[in-house]
C-alpha cells in the first residue's frame, strides 16, 4: 500500500510520481510495476547529492552537498523539497541552476528535507 510522500520510478521511461493519496496496492508505468524510492542520507564519493540545511533570515535554506553537486544536462539535481507536518515545498532545477534555495518555512517545523538526482536518485538531510 503508497504511503503519503513516498516517490515512485519507471526505469523505462523516468517518469517520477510523488504520492499525495495513499491507498493504492500497486503503481504501474509502461506495463511494470514502478520501483519504491528509499532515500539515501550518507555521500559515497566525490559527488555530493545529501541536502545540507541552515536557517537563513527566519526560513529554510538548502544547498545540495557540502560541495555543490554538478549540474550539467547529463547530470543534475532535479527539485529540493521541504516538508513539515502539513505542509510540502519544492524548489524545481534546471541543469543551468545552483543547486540551492530559501524556503519560506519555519525551520522548528521541518521533518523532512529531500533532493532528487537524475543519475542517483533520492537523498535526504
Amino acid at each position: 500500500m503508497t504511503k503519503l510522500r513516498e516517490l515512485y520510478y519507471c526505469k523505462h521511461c523516468k517518469n517520477l510520481v510523488e504520492i499525495t493519496a495513499e491507498g493504492a496496492t500497486a503503481l504501474v508505468c509502461c506495463g511494470e510495476d514502478m520501483e519504491l524510492l528509499e532515500a539515501k542520507t550518507a555521500d559515497q564519493g566525490k559527488e555530493k547529492h545529501v541536502p545540507v540545511v541552515s536557517e537563513k533570515d527566519g526560513g529554510v535554506f538548502v544547498k545540495v552537498g557540502d560541495v555543490p553537486h554538478p549540474m550539467t544536462e547529463e547530470h543534475w539535481i532535479n527539485f529540493i523539497e521541504v516538508s513539515t507536518a502539513d505542509t510540502v515545498v519544492r524548489k524545481e532545477l534546471a541543469a543551468s541552476d545552483v543547486p540551492e534555495g530559501w524556503f519560506n518555512v519555519n525551520p522548528a517545523d521541518v521533518v523532512n528535507v529531500r533532493s532528487y538526482c537524475n543519475l542517483h536518485s533520492l537523498w535526504q538531510a
